[in-house]
């Protein structure tokens, strides 16, 4: 087995990126598994891993990721809206529509403010306007 690397981590991190958009969540987990044992403070890598748990149904694992990448930086719109997503798909809709309303206050996006109105509205998770894996740049 090669030896780890930085560089190795970053070919590691974005060979990630490409099997989550070809909807292969739990290989991008095995890739980003030694990147956040290498690089824990990463956390561009540890929203990509909540992506693909997400991604993979695995929610709890997703739900963790993504509290830490909140716990670094709470004003994280996209991490609020993808929490929110996934208490959602967990039925823990009151808990989902806090972070859907911090996503739609923290970042205006239309997905953001729909999610936030439509879980007010009718108080359970039925409706997916959209997944955590659409994350605008």
């Amino acid at each position: 087995m090669p030896e780890s690397s930085p560089e190795t981590h970053v070919i590691d991190f974005r060979a990630a990126e490409q099997l989550l958009a070809a909807r292969d969540p739990r290989g991008a987990i095995q890739l980003l598994d030694s990147v956040i044992t290498a690089h824990p403070e990463n956390t561009a890598a540890r929203l990509l891993r909540a992506r693909a748990f997400f991604l993979a149904a695995q929610l709890r694992p997703a739900e963790l990721e993504f509290q830490i990448v909140l716990e670094r930086e709470p004003d994280n719109a996209f991490a609020h809206f993808a929490l929110g997503r996934t208490l959602e798909r967990a039925d823990r809709s009151e808990e989902a529509l806090r972070h859907f309303r911090l996503a739609a206050a923290l970042e205006p996006r239309p997905e953001f403010i729909e999610a936030a109105r439509f879980a007010r509205e009718t108080g359970n998770g039925e409706q997916d306007p959209g997944d955590p894996d659409h994350e605008a740049e």
